[in-house]
């Protein structure tokens, strides 16, 4: 019977204790993630978690991430490239033709994302994707 129990045990799976990736300080939503702000520690991972430091280096926490805590893989995201109310250059492609004009971001977004901007000059509200730091491409 106990040799049963025992074999039982062996075939139960175990947490396996690998790298745990938490942050070393506090970082405010907004805050673009540093390697220095990452540090890994051995324990249990919870589900989800990032692991590997270049998962999120780079990234931009989307909430607080607090000191010590693992990290949350949908808790980090591409860095903006758009603040609101920034102003950034509209740029316009349509057969051959292109429209360049200045326009005010009605939203924040990283490269691909698409957000809505006032144009300067018709007071007009256009979407465009976001196609770099401050620069938005406006869909024909």
């Amino acid at each position: 019977m106990r040799l049963l129990a025992f074999l039982m045990l062996l075939a139960v799976p175990l947490p396996a204790l690998a790298d745990i990736l938490v942050t070393t300080r506090t970082l405010r939503a907004g805050t673009v993630i540093g390697a220095d702000d990452l540090a890994l520690l051995r324990g249990t991972s919870p589900p989800g978690a990032a692991t590997n430091p270049d998962d999120v280096t780079g990234m931009e926490a989307r909430v607080t991430l607090y000191s010590g805590r693992p990290i949350p893989l949908g808790s980090v995201t591409e860095p903006a490239l758009v603040e609101r109310n920034q102003l950034v250059a509209l740029l316009f492609h349509h057969n051959g033709l292109e429209i360049r004009a200045e326009g005010r971001a009605l939203g924040r977004g990283s490269e691909g994302e698409n957000i809505r901007i006032m144009n300067l000059a018709s007071r007009s509200t256009v979407s465009g994707r976001v196609a770099g730091p401050g620069l938005v491409v406006v869909h024909p």
